[in-house]
This record gives structure tokens, sequence and C-alpha cells, in this order.
């Protein structure tokens, strides 16, 4: 967008209201006007005049506001902004525009503008997982309002999980760089799974493997740039979340097992670029294992096949498989995908300084009835978008064939 953007911002009745102020601070430093909206509850966390001091306008409050209403201030604003950004947006905010309602000013010029609406939830963990919440933002973006976050972490509350809002800088970069994205995935909601897992074997040792996570990672900022909410679910990686990714992170086969199914409702694509351990240790003492024998013997058993799990749902997402192997990369990545059922595999050799650490990746593409496509090795983030556009298409032709 360009330096001289006009953005509304909506601060509703959440404690992140007092991110607001920095917010405003961050936009006017990136060359924005920045017009401020509070609801009645904002304004037990926040007091106008700060945020009236940090943007230079008079903070708006009141649909009945006789002065500015006169000349039906609330369309003249809708019309001035070329991107309303909420921040916070609580549950009762998310409820309220998925209703449809406008009997307060910010709601009001959410459904009086054309310009593009972001949301950053912020709310209490469970208040974001609870289904009438996830309801209520799946309707939203199916109506192309895209949400940003929210992130996972420590929360007012004492509670730690997803329902942070994104911090400032995030939000930002998010709705100002957000000219470069396509419409591809618009209206859609991908899951992505990235990183490895961790499988205990005592309270301080575990089973593992060299996944870095970064071409999960890069498909999630793929799949955002084009258009899409994603969901990401991660195993212990050092990575940065996407700003407007919602992250859920999780350590052992069976964790990602169940985050994966609690939230795949909603979602039109599922990705599972994670390296998920096959087996797991049987048992898991809860002290260390000594040393003792010169050998020890490690019974391990199978960990939950998420991607098959998925794969074999009745009602199930658009289906991508990934398959690293170290020799015979095709004929594995085949029988994996006909043996699972799955709409598409991507498939990378592995070992001797291939994908695994590093930055770049190559890859073959296969979907059923011997469809084939290969990636020349490149950086992992041109590989996503060029693979995220693939699967938008094959998305697509799936889509017209169901509808004949």
């Amino acid at each position: 967008m360009s330096p001289a953007t006009r953005v509304l911002l909506g601060v509703t009745g959440g404690i992140a209201a007092y991110k607001s102020a920095e917010l405003v601070r961050g936009l006017r430093a990136r060359g924005c006007e920045v017009q401020v909206v509070m609801t009645p509850g904002a304004k037990e966390f926040l007091g106008a005049a700060t945020l009236q001091a940090l943007s230079g306008r008079q903070v708006r409050d009141d649909l009945w506001d006789e002065a500015a209403e006169a000349a039906m201030g609330h369309i003249e604003l809708a019309r001035w902004a070329d991107v309303v950004l909420v921040a916070p947006a609580t549950a009762q905010c998310i409820a309220r525009l998925a209703l449809g309602l406008a009997d307060d000013l910010l709601s009001t010029l959410c459904l009086a503008t054309d310009a593009p609406i972001y949301l950053a939830p912020a709310m209490n963990r469970l208040m974001w997982a609870n289904p009438a919440t996830q309801a209520n933002c799946a309707t939203l973006t199916s109506r192309g309002i895209t949400l940003l976050g929210p992130g996972v972490g420590d929360q007012a509350c004492g509670e730690t999980g997803p329902g942070r809002m994104l911090e400032p800088a995030e939000l930002i970069a998010a709705i100002l760089d957000a000219g470069s994205r396509s419409t591809l995935l618009a209206g859609k909601t991908v899951m992505i799974t990235a990183g490895p897992t961790r499988e205990p074997i005592d309270p301080v040792r575990y089973l593992t493997n060299r996944s870095s996570g970064k071409m999960g990672f890069a498909i999630a900022q793929a799949a955002l740039r084009a258009g899409a909410r994603v969901r990401l679910v991660c195993g212990p990686v050092n990575l940065p979340t996407p700003a407007g990714v919602e992250r859920i992170d999780i350590e052992t086969a069976e964790q990602l097992h169940a985050a994966v199914h609690e939230h795949l409702a909603g979602c039109h694509v599922f990705i599972a670029a994670a390296a998920v351990a096959d087996y797991r240790p049987e048992h898991c003492p809860d002290r260390k294992i000594k040393k003792t024998d010169e050998k020890m013997t490690l019974c391990l058993q199978r960990a939950p096949d998420t991607l098959a799990s998925v794969a074999a749902l009745e009602q199930r997402p658009f289906t991508v498989g990934f398959a690293a192997e170290t020799h015979e990369v095709e004929h594995y990545a085949r029988q994996k995908l006909e043996k699972k059922r799955l709409d598409m595999i991507v498939a990378n050799r592995v070992g001797e300084g291939l994908a695994f650490d590093t930055d770049d990746n190559e890859l073959v593409v296969l979907w059923p009835d011997d469809g084939r496509e290969v990636f020349a090795r490149a950086a992992k983030a041109k590989l996503a978008d060029e693979l995220i556009a693939l699967i938008a298409g094959r998305l697509g032709s799936q889509s017209a064939e169901s509808a004949t």
C-alpha cells in the first residue's frame, strides 16, 4: 500500500486494548493516517485522550454523535478508510460482525465500508477454541474478512495457549504488505503441519528427527499470501510465527493427532508437512533411565498416523501428504499416495545435505491418475508459492468436477 494509507483502527473491549497505543504510533511512523473508533467497552481499558494525541485525530465512539452524524459521519468514515483494522477483536466483536449487527459505530462502519477488513482476535484460549467463536470466524473469512492471528502464549488470565493478540509490529506488516497477496485461496481455510515430533524415552531423553520446520512454515506464509486463513500445527521449532497465522504447538505424534482433529473443522485444505514419528517408545518411565548394562533394548510401538486418519474422513478436506525419502523417492511416494488415498503428495530426497537444515529444496509432486510435476531446486519460499498455486489449481478442478 502507499505511504498515505488511511487506516480506520477499531478498538474493542479487551485487555489487549493497551497495545492499540503502540499500534497507532507504529502506523503513523509508517506514514499512515489513523482514525480511531472505540467501542464503549474499549474505554474501560484505555482512555480516548491517549489515542487522540497519538493519532492527531478526534477519537470517534458514538453512533449517535449529533455533530458528526449531522453529515452522516459513519458513512463518511466508511468511505474515508483504505483499510479497517480491528485490534483487539474480542469474541463479542467477532460475533456481532458475523451476525451483521449495526447498533454501534464500529459495527456500522464495518457493514458500510468496501475497504478490506482485518481482525486481530484477542481472548482467552477457551473462548477462542469455543465452537461458536470458530463458526463465527469461518463465517467472516468466507465473506472476505481476514483474521490476523491470534498468537500463542501467556494470557492476562494466567493461562497459556492461542488467543493472544499479535504484536503491533506484526499487525502493521500484515496490513501494509497485504497488497502483494493473491486471491488463489481467498475464503479458504488451510491447515498445515510442520516440524518434528519428540517422543519421550524418559523425562530427559526423546526420539526425534532433523526437521527444522522451514518448509512447513514457508507453505503457511505462501497460503496466507494466497488469501487463505491458515492454521499451523507445529512441533518444537525455532521459527517465528508468520503474522496472521494461527499457531498450535505440539510435541508428540499423539498430541499432533489430537490437535489436528480438534481444529480441522471448517478446513478446506490439509497439508501434512510435519516429520512425524512413525514409532514411539512403548513405555516412558517417570525417572531418568540410569546407565547400567552395555546394551539397552528400547521397545517401540506405532505412533498415530494423522495423515491417514484425515484422508479416511468421510467429509475430508483436500489432503496433501509429504514423503521424505533417501532413495527411490517417486516409487515410495506413489505407494504412499495410493495406500492412503491422498489427493496429492509432495516428495523430496533427504540426507547428504538435502532438505534438512537448508533454506532450499527440490520437489516432485504427484497426484492420482499419474499426475506429476517437478519443481527444480530453489528457495523453500519460492517452492511454497509454486506448491500453493498447484494445490489451488487442483482444488478448483476437483470442485468443478464435483459440481458436474
